[in-house]
């Protein structure tokens, strides 16, 4: 009887656990892949760069887009048009993309992959990065 209950109680656990668990870990694309891909003009491929703005602007990979890991929930409205994208998702070492990873799985986004090696990896190996043009201050006046 008690080898019963055993078996039960980690059945109940066991199906709990199932249904609460996070979604699966996104698959990495390597730089020469999503390299390749991006120069193909592939339409299904987003990539999505979630550091700041101000990171953003310094660097980043060529075509990304950017949406800050921490407004990805507030903006879910308008990431809605990618759902069907093939979305390619990186940060500068790897914390903030699993954040936004975690978010977009929790809401339906399937097509999902991680940069390997984050923006360190991708400029290591020699990558083009773009840069946003320099601000220019507007003169004073005199």
């Amino acid at each position: 009887m008690n080898g019963i209950r055993a078996l039960t109680s980690l059945a109940a656990l066991l199906w709990l656990g199932a249904a609460t668990a996070a979604p699966p870990p996104a698959p990495s694309i390597g730089a020469e892949a999503l390299l390749a891909r991006a120069t193909a003009a592939d339409a299904a491929l987003v990539i999505l760069d979630v550091r700041t703005p101000a990171e953003f602007a310094a660097g980043h990979v060529p075509g990304a887009i950017n949406v800050p890991h921490d407004q990805i929930e507030s903006r879910l409205g308008e990431l809605a048009a990618l759902r069907d994208k093939d979305l390619v998702v990186y940060c500068k070492s790897g914390r903030r993309a699993g954040l936004a990873l975690e978010v977009l799985g929790q809401h339906g986004f399937t097509r999902l992959s991680h940069l390997e090696g984050e923006l360190q990896g991708w400029e290591a190996a020699g990558r083009p990065v773009e840069r946003a043009p320099a601000a220019t201050t507007p003169a004073p006046r005199l």
